[in-house]
């Protein structure tokens, strides 16, 4: 293959995903006409990211702490609740939600809607008039649009829970004083509730991205029941990049807002 076929086959693919998800965004919105299969959507996907959100809270938490504990001098040990409330808040908890449900529901979503590729269920709402987008993409897109900063919260209350619990195992600190530098340092002048807010907010762009990833190679896959594992895979692989490259732009778009 010539690296002009390739580059030609690569753009094609890129407006074939970008058509996809502008599609996707206003079946999305309107996904609310359909409250059983949102609800139901939404149930499968939280109850899915709760156990891996929990336990990667508890070790974002311990992770962070040990870090910052063994290199902080010991005059400045007081600032340790504050850079790890900083970290886990504005970075750790959203990126880890957004590679979270990029790993599961990336797969899940891929493999569940490439078998009803295969298995024709697709075409058949088709024929009956109905729009697979509507019908199908639209709930699970806004499933998870919703899912993520939900997630991304209670991995960050875990995450400072558990920081503290390193905190007792290993340091000084009572609980009122660890507190109070946690809301300092998140309530501070360089921070700000703003910043927060708006760190916690661009995970409902992840879940965008998550869904329209693992929807669009699930309904485009072909070849049987290899095709649902490759559907499955790519979205996962695709997801994962998407989320990271979006994190980037939007971290930037943060600091210049905030």
């Amino acid at each position: 293959m010539s690296t002009v076929t390739f580059m030609l086959q690569l753009l094609e693919s890129l407006g074939r995903f970008t058509h996809f998800a502008l599609r996707a965004l206003p079946a999305a919105l309107l996904a609310w006409r359909r409250p059983a299969e949102f609800v139901r959507q939404l149930y499968l996907i939280w109850l899915g990211a709760i156990p891996l959100g929990v336990i990667a809270g508890l070790a974002l938490g311990f992770i962070t702490w040990i870090h910052l504990h063994g290199v902080v001098e010991p005059h400045l040990r007081e600032k340790v609740p504050e850079i790890v409330a900083i970290a886990i808040v504005l970075e750790f908890a959203p990126l880890g939600a957004g590679l979270i449900l990029a790993g599961r529901s990336g797969a899940s979503l891929g493999a569940e809607l490439g078998s009803m590729k295969q298995g024709e269920q697709i075409d058949a709402l088709e024929v009956l008039g109905l729009s697979p987008m509507t019908q199908l993409v639209g709930p699970r897109v806004l499933a998870c649009m919703i899912t993520l900063p939900l997630l991304t919260i209670l991995m960050a209350y875990i995450a400072i829970g558990s920081s503290y619990l390193a905190e007792y195992l290993g340091g000084t600190m009572s609980w009122p004083l660890y507190r109070t530098c946690v809301l300092r340092g998140l309530t501070g002048p360089s921070i700000g509730i703003v910043k927060i807010i708006l760190s916690t907010l661009k995970t409902v762009a992840f879940g965008y991205l998550v869904a329209v990833t693992g929807c669009y190679f699930g309904m485009n896959a072909t070849g049987g029941t290899e095709g649902v594992g490759r559907a499955a895979t790519r979205g996962v692989v695709a997801s994962i990049f998407l989320v990271l490259v979006a994190n980037v732009f939007l971290v930037k778009l943060i600091e210049m807002i905030s």
